[in-house]
């Protein structure tokens, strides 16, 4: 059984529960990192090359707040931004997926947890 706390936190049989949204995506991401999330970082991550031919940005727009259409097969992509998608960020397993796939595709490894949160909040801060 759930049990609402009141702050978006739920017991799950015992044990605590983050509601999915964006603000908990980045909560997840910080604590696994140890420290706040850059949103001045996570712009500037966003938009470079990291060593390869795409960014972030090449598939996602800059600024990720309108569709945009994948790079390579030209598949849309809705808009990345929370504030212009309300559906982003509000399923972990999706956040998961998604940061797993992309980062190979951008970085050819996984993001680390702080490069995760930086995007984040970037991310997050986009109106």
């Amino acid at each position: 059984m759930a049990v609402e706390t009141g702050i978006g936190l739920a017991l799950i049989g015992g044990v605590p529960a983050m509601a999915a949204t964006p603000q908990t995506e980045l909560l997840r991401w910080q604590q696994a990192a140890g420290q706040a999330g850059d949103a001045v970082k996570g712009q500037v991550f966003f938009g470079q090359r990291q060593g390869g031919e795409w960014s972030c940005a090449s598939c996602h727009g800059q600024p990720p707040t309108r569709d945009s259409q994948h790079a390579s097969t030209g598949k849309k992509i809705a808009a990345l931004a929370p504030a212009f998608n309300a559906e982003r960020l509000t399923d972990s397993a999706k956040v998961d997926k998604w940061f797993k796939r992309n980062c190979k595709d951008v970085l050819s490894r996984e993001c680390t947890a702080i490069e995760k949160a930086d995007v984040l909040a970037y991310l997050i801060g986009l109106k």
